[in-house]
C-alpha cells in the first residue's frame, strides 16, 4: 500500500471519477457522481461485492423521509442530529452530525424515486437512542439485499464496476493530488488507471489485527464478524498523503452474536424486555445502553459468552429479520416455560436466575431503576415461554478514519482539503464519537450512504473542473 510518484507515469486508461470499494458507500457515490454527469469506474477487491453492507441488517436511519411522512411520523434533521450527538456524549461535532442528518432523508427519497430502490420503514419498536422510528431497509432486513439493490441500480445506470481488482498503490503529485492508481487482477497482472477525482469507499480496518490492537485494544481479542477485506487501506493511503485522522478508537461492536453461529441477534429482543446473563447467571450491565458497547462487555464475561433471554414479544419482532430466522433454523433458540426449565436449557444456575428475575420485578413494581440504571415497566416483564440464545461479543466495523468536511473532502491536519480525494463510510471519521458507546443504531450505513452521496457529488464537481 504505497504512494507512488506521478512523474513520468502514463496510464492505460483515464476515467474522470474512480471509486475504490463497491459497498453501500461506493455504490451510492457512483450513482451520485453519475447523476451529476461524470463518467465513473468502481474498483472492488472481491470477486463478488459484499463488504460490510452485506453483513449488516441493511437498515439506514434517516429523518424526514416520504415513508415517515406517510406513516405519520414527525421527524427532523435537528432532532436526529441531537440524538447522534447525545449518543456520543457530545463528542461528535454537531455540524457533521447535522450534515449527516439533514442529507439522510433526501438521500433515501432519491434512491427510491430516481433509482428504484425499495425501502420499508421499520415500525413496532424503537431502537435505543433514536427519538423516532427512522430505520429504513429492505423488506428482508438484510444488508445483502440492500447491496444487490444498489448493484442493480448501478448496472441500470450503465456504471462500470470492475471486481477482482485489488488496488495496491495510489499515484500522486508531491502536493497530494492523486493522478491515478495501480491495481492487481486475480492472475497477478498489474494495471493502471488515471483519474481526476478519487473516492475512498473501502471501509475501515476491522480486518487488520495489528491496527485493531493499536487503536482499539479492548476489542482486539473478541471475534471479528466484520468483512475481512477491511484492512485500513484508506487510512494508510491518507496518512501517507498527509491527511488527518480522528476517532480511531470508535467502532461498532455487538454484544448479541449467536454463538458459535456468528449471526447477529437483533437488539429488538432487548428493547422488548430482554436481558443478558453471564454463565454464572448474573446480569452485568444496563442492556439498554446499546448493542455496540456490549461487544466488549460480553467479551469480558466468563467464557467470553452470555445468554440473551427474552420472550414471545421479542421473538415475534425478531422474526422479521433474516439472521434471526437463520438462527432459529440452526436450533440456537432454547425455550422454557419456567425459570427452572430455563436454567436446565441454558446451564445457568436456577437460584441466580430467580434472584435476577425478582430484582427486575421489584424495579418494575416500584418504578425505580435497577442497580445498573435500567428502568423496567410492568409490561416489559418477561413472560413464558422464555426464549434464550447463547451469544458472544464481537467487532463488526470501525468508525474512525480520515477527517472529512461537509462535502466529504479529505482534510489535512490544518483543515485544508487534499486536492481531489473524497471519503465516506468506514474510510472516514463517522458520527459515532471516539469509542464503542457512541454508536447509534444504523450509524455505519448512515455514514456510508450520506457521505457516500456527498463524496460522489464532490468528485463529479472536481472532475468537471479538471
Amino acid at each position: 500500500m504505497a504512494i507512488l510518484p506521478s512523474e513520468g507515469v502514463s496510464f492505460e486508461v483515464d476515467v474522470p471519477v474512480v471509486i475504490i470499494g463497491a459497498g453501500a458507500c461506493g455504490l451510492t457515490a457512483a450513482l451520485a457522481a453519475h447523476d451529476a454527469g461524470a463518467e465513473v469506474l468502481v474498483l472492488e477487491r472481491d470477486d463478488n461485492p459484499r463488504g460490510s453492507t452485506s453483513l449488516s441488517a441493511g437498515l439506514v436511519p434517516a429523518a424526514g423521509t416520504a415513508l415517515q411522512k406517510a406513516a405519520g411520523i414527525e421527524d427532523s434533521a435537528d432532532l436526529f442530529a441531537a440524538d447522534l450527538v447525545a449518543k456520543t456524549h457530545g463528542h461528535t461535532p454537531h455540524d457533521m452530525a447535522l450534515r449527516a442528518a439533514e442529507t439522510s432523508g433526501p438521500m433515501i427519497d432519491w434512491l427510491m424515486e430516481t433509482h428504484g430502490i425499495e425501502f420499508e420503514l421499520v415500525t413496532g419498536f424503537l431502537y435505543p437512542g433514536h427519538s423516532r422510528m427512522r430505520m429504513h431497509g429492505p423488506r428482508s432486513r438484510t444488508g445483502a439485499d440492500l447491496e444487490q439493490a444498489l448493484l442493480a441500480a448501478v448496472s441500470s445506470a450503465g456504471i462500470d464496476v470492475m471486481t477482482g481488482a485489488s488496488v495496491e498503490d495510489l499515484i500522486a503529485d508531491a502536493d497530494g493530488r492523486v493522478r491515478g492508481l495501480r491495481f492487481r487482477r486475480p492472475d497477478g497482472q498489474l494495471e493502471t488507471v488515471g483519474c481526476q477525482a478519487l473516492v475512498l469507499a473501502c471501509c475501515g480496518f476491522a480486518g487488520d489485527a495489528q491496527m485493531v490492537r493499536r487503536y482499539i485494544p479492548e476489542i482486539a481479542d473478541a471475534e471479528c464478524c466484520g468483512h475481512m477485506s477491511n484492512t485500513g487501506d484508506a487510512v494508510k493511503w491518507g496518512l501517507a498523503l498527509g491527511a488527518a485522522v480522528a476517532d480511531m478508537g470508535a467502532y461498532q461492536g455487538h454484544g448479541s452474536v449467536a454463538h458459535p453461529h456468528s449471526l447477529p441477534l437483533t437488539w429488538a429482543v432487548i428493547t422488548l424486555g430482554g436481558v443478558l446473563f453471564n454463565m454464572e447467571g448474573h446480569r452485568f450491565s444496563n442492556e439498554m445502553r446499546g448493542y455496540s458497547e456490549h461487544g466488549a462487555e460480553v467479551a469480558a464475561q466468563p467464557g467470553h459468552v452470555a445468554w440473551d433471554v427474552y420472550d414471545l414479544r421479542g421473538h415475534d419482532a425478531a422474526s422479521g429479520f433474516y439472521d434471526y430466522r437463520e438462527i432459529a433454523k440452526l436450533g440456537a433458540i432454547r425455550k422454557a416455560e419456567t425459570i427452572e426449565e430455563l436454567a436446565a436449557a441454558t446451564g445457568l444456575p436456577a437460584e441466580a436466575l430467580a434472584r435476577a428475575f425478582g430484582e427486575i420485578e421489584q424495579s418494575a413494581r416500584t418504578g425505580t431503576p435497577d442497580r445498573f440504571g435500567r428502568r423496567f415497566t410492568p409490561d416489559q416483564l418477561l413472560r413464558p415461554p422464555y426464549h434464550a440464545v447463547k451469544v458472544n461479543g464481537a467487532l463488526f466495523h470501525t468508525q474512525g478514519g480520515l477527517v472529512i468536511d461537509r462535502d466529504a473532502r479529505v482534510l489535512r491536519p490544518d483543515g485544508q482539503p487534499l486536492p481531489n480525494i473524497m471519503a465516506g463510510g468506514g474510510a472516514a471519521r463517522g458520527v459515532s464519537g471516539d469509542s464503542n458507546y457512541g454508536y447509534l443504531s444504523g450509524n455505519g450505513l448512515l455514514a456510508a450512504t450520506t457521505f457516500g452521496r456527498l463524496a460522489g457529488l464532490s468528485a463529479a464537481r472536481l472532475a468537471a473542473k479538471a
